[in-house]
């Protein structure tokens, strides 16, 4: 099997190399760019994946839809287009950038997350069409805002912390995106959510270990 690359930035995310995937998620992982995508059905409710159990890291763990990693002369947006098909099987829905946040946690003594990660949003009208990949993802579900935050407050550790910070940050997103979606995403912007992600991602990392992008 052949290697897989990832782009490694500077803290601006800018360019400055290129990296082994595995080597890039060691305990002392080096800063690379990577993507996570929240797609929503037509009703406002999040689909949701739950991390294959053969993972390296978070094996198992609920996720937003899907996530991985740009590469060389990838945009976020196409690196998502591109990923989309191979992990879900779906195909000509577009998605579109909503921000992007830096953040460092580690998992266990295995490896860790060092990544500049950009957050995408998709709206898919028929969630029946989905069909995960095998070692990617091990179960699909959608659930509304309230019943994911409920879930959330009550068991954190079992949702990826970068799931966390960007569902936490989608009123950070450019207005643009934020009134084109504004129907699917009020009901997932407001001062309880934000208590409870805040609380959930503590569990996994301090605040000085994440922050917000411009740009």
């Amino acid at each position: 099997m052949s290697k897989e690359f990832v782009i490694l930035v500077d803290e601006d995310d800018n360019p400055i190399g290129v990296e082994e995937k595995v080597r890039c998620h060691m305990p002392d992982g080096l800063l690379h760019r990577a993507f996570t995508a929240l797609l929503f059905d037509s009703t406002g409710r999040l689909v949701l994946g739950r991390r294959a159990s053969t993972k390296m890291l978070w094996p198992g763990h609920w996720d937003g839809t899907f996530a991985s990693h740009p590469r060389t002369n990838e945009t976020y947006i196409s690196s998502g287009q591109r990923r989309m098909p191979e992990e879900l099987g779906v195909k000509e829905l577009p998605l579109k950038y909503m921000h992007k946040f830096e953040y460092h946690v580690p998992y266990l003594d295995i490896g860790s997350e060092n990544e500049i990660c950009a957050t995408l949003i998709g709206v898919i009208n028929n969630t029946n069409k989905i069909t995960k990949a095998k070692d990617e993802i091990d179960e699909i579900k959608t659930m509304s805002s309230k019943m994911l935050f409920a879930d959330i407050e009550l068991e954190p550790d079992k949702y990826c912390p970068w799931m966390l910070i960007a569902i936490k940050l989608l009123d950070k997103s450019d207005n643009t995106i934020l009134t084109e979606y504004s129907d699917i995403l009020s009901e997932w912007i407001n001062k309880d959510a934000h208590n409870i992600l805040d609380k959930a991602i503590k569990t996994h990392l301090p605040n000085d270990r994440w922050r917000i992008l411009n740009g």
